[in-house]
């Protein structure tokens, strides 16, 4: 075939193909995309039809401290409550004596709690972040030593006389971001900066002092004894602010704590200004409280004595129980109730055949992990207790007498 016959016979094929209708074409073309456009907007109403189902069952929990509706999956190792207690849903902790068997919470505190045989002094090896602090005797007088969320110790240069006939180491020492210790003292208030190592006295009106409690904002602390309290401000304060304001106060200064206080009959809210307001009633079988009341962002915990529990009687002690106390309509609260020794009960180390049995004053609440772990203290042990699935875990063995612990704990 020559070159030149090639296009004429290309010509003559196009012209037998059948020519097409743009318009026809165009058409076809919207009514298929208009299809999928209606196919996606149903599929969109559907989801947000089902969604919307979805949200007003959550919704739907109750206002007794218990959510109506149990939620479609459960944490490990979830444990069953046992029952309820003025309504409100109760475990039973282990008993004693089996501490050392519990599986074990990781923190900087070890596995034993301690002091090393050498502490650095803390104007030569400040800290980011306080995970707790202890008190060694020294003399008539307490050294405070602060232990990092590195692991590391350091012991202030201040020395710290007894209050009331104790030590003056309040579970609430540390403040929210764990940089700064607070002491009550006679006649004032002292404050430890671990990031400066600044030490600052703030003087007071005459009272004996016992309990300190930080404000959440870190800038200002309630202090307060039998029958007295103040709000002290710490840092900068506001405009025109006193630096000491007088605080409502009880006859037992461990009641006095931000931003809430568990007592005999409510829940109370501080306002900031020295005055509270009920947060919400409360019902218990309390004979006393114990301790401090330790807040969370959804909870508060404090540990109380019981009147007889016909729900978990006991043998040879008073039932003590961990009350958590929601501060939030849409989360339960929830109750521990410390456990009694088993039916052979081991005994105390180098104690003869003393058994373990957890007296009256022998725990309280030192503070919280996280949201979900309130950290509380048994005899010779820090234990923690998760909220969501209600397992106690072991968290340090304590060599020392008193532990306050802070927010390095978790660092």
């Amino acid at each position: 075939m020559r070159r030149e016959d090639v296009q004429p016979l290309l010509l003559q094929a196009a012209d037998q193909l059948p020519e097409p209708e743009l318009a026809d074409a165009a058409w076809a073309a919207g009514v298929r995309v208009s299809r999928r456009r209606r196919r996606t907007v149903v599929i969109s109403v559907i989801a947000f039809i089902v969604l919307a189902i979805v949200a007003s069952i959550l919704i739907e929990v109750g206002t007794s401290g218990n959510a109506d509706i149990t939620p479609p999956t459960t944490p490990p190792g979830y444990i069953e409550a046992s029952g309820k207690i003025s309504g409100i849903d109760y475990w039973v902790a282990p008993p004693p004596g089996s501490e050392r068997f519990l599986d074990r919470l990781d923190t900087p505190l070890g596995d034993r709690l301690e002091l090393p045989d050498k502490v650095r002094p803390l104007a030569k090896h400040t800290l980011e972040t306080v995970a707790a602090v202890v008190l060694v005797k020294q003399g008539d007088r307490y050294a405070p030593v602060l232990l990092g969320a590195d692991g590391s110790w350091a012991k202030a240069d201040v020395g710290l006389v007894t209050v009331g006939g104790e030590s003056p180491l309040s579970p609430g020492a540390i403040s929210p971001y764990g940089r700064v210790v607070a002491f009550p003292q006679p006649g004032e208030l002292i404050t430890v900066n671990a990031t400066t190592a600044e030490i600052s006295r703030i003087p007071l009106p005459a009272g004996e002092f016992r309990s300190v409690s930080w404000v959440q904002d870190e800038q200002r602390v309630l202090i307060s004894g039998p029958g007295a309290a103040y709000q002290v401000v710490v840092g900068e304060g506001g405009d025109g602010e006193q630096a000491v304001i007088p605080v409502s106060a009880t006859d037992d200064p461990e009641e006095i704590t931000s931003p809430y206080r568990i007592q005999t009959g409510a829940v109370m809210r501080y306002l900031f200004n020295g005055r509270w307001m009920e947060d919400g009633p409360l019902t218990l079988p309390v004979r006393s409280w114990q301790g401090q009341t330790m807040s969370s962002n959804s909870a508060a915990a404090r540990l109380f004595i019981a009147e007889k529990l016909p729900e978990v009687p006991t043998r040879v002690s008073q039932p003590q129980v961990l009350a958590a106390i929601s501060t939030l309509r849409t989360l339960p609260s929830r109750l521990l109730v410390l456990g009694e020794p088993q039916d052979n009960p081991p005994t105390y180390e180098g104690a003869g055949d003393r058994p373990f049995v957890r007296v009256a004053g022998c725990c309280a609440v030192l503070g919280w992990y996280d949201d979900s772990n309130v950290l509380f203290r048994v005899h010779g042990w820090v234990l923690a207790w998760n909220l969501e699935s209600g397992r106690v875990r072991r968290v340090t063995e304590m060599r020392v007498d008193q532990v306050a612990l802070g927010p390095g704990l978790r660092l």
